[in-house]
């Protein structure tokens, strides 16, 4: 697996597909290889696919690790447009961020506007300040440390629709159980309590698709859609599931994401 390193960063990176390159950008818990496992067939058939494992990832380190310093929005950035430096031959990409994948791309976007082709941020959120998403994620944080096991059953519960969960029974639920949260998750989840990209999203040029998730128990709508009214000129689109848009509505996703990437 290729890397970029630095005295401050290594960040492993998938690379798959062809074409043009398209930077994906994982969430909270992900790496490079699982987060984008279901929709990178479907999208490397046009597209050079450079999946990179930021701080926080298995595989990743950074130069507070050990000291558990905490992770900044800014920090990640820097290790995704080194990874677009590494990969890509001019340095512009078309960017996909989900989740916190989607703050720090929309970070990105806004100090690199020179490096971004097109952006799509996914079930992402312009600031912390959101009072639900505060008391997921800080449950989210204190099962982390006192139970892991109600950790990932709290956040498999958050991260679909109800409806979802109901359809796929109990034997589709056991499955989705099977995920092992990254092995520095907490350093990323405590990022996300202070997100705050506010100031920056003016600054966002490139065309811009937001996509929001009706049903997003962890991340509520709203913060999509105040994603999309912060970017000037930037389209909306809002898909009827839960956080984990990928799974629930693979199709639907993958329609939208062709259709304003691969003109």
């Amino acid at each position: 697996m290729p890397s970029v390193s630095n005295p401050d960063f290594t960040v492993p990176y998938e690379r798959a597909g062809s074409g043009p390159p398209l930077l994906l950008i994982h969430g909270t818990g992900g790496d490079g290889r699982s987060s984008w496992a279901s929709l990178a067939p479907k999208l490397g058939d046009q597209r050079t696919l450079l999946m990179p494992s930021y701080s926080g990832s298995n595989g990743a380190w950074d130069a507070g690790i050990d000291a558990g310093a905490p992770l900044t929005v800014e920090l990640l950035a820097r290790q995704v447009g080194a990874v677009a430096d590494d990969a890509a031959p001019d340095g512009v990409v078309d960017v996909i961020g989900f989740s916190l994948g989607a703050v720090v791309a929309a970070a990105y976007a806004a100090r690199e506007p020179r490096r971004i082709r097109r952006l799509v941020l996914l079930a992402g959120w312009p600031s912390s300040a959101d009072a639900r998403l505060q008391l997921g994620i800080r449950l989210w944080l204190d099962l982390h440390q006192s139970d892991p096991a109600a950790f990932v059953r709290l956040a498999t519960t958050l991260a679909f629709s109800p409806g979802f969960l109901s359809t796929i029974g109990e034997v589709g639920v056991a499955e989705l159980l099977r995920w092992q949260p990254s092995s520095d998750i907490r350093r990323q989840l405590e990022l996300d309590l202070v997100v705050d990209l506010r100031a920056e999203l003016p600054k966002i040029v490139a065309p811009t698709l937001v996509i929001g998730c009706r049903q997003d128990q962890l991340v509520p709508v709203e913060n999509a859609r105040a994603l999309r009214q912060a970017i000037a000129g930037s389209d909306y689109l809002e898909l009827d599931c839960g956080h984990m848009a990928g799974i629930e509505q693979p199709e639907a996703l993958v329609a939208a994401l062709r259709g304003f990437l691969f003109d």
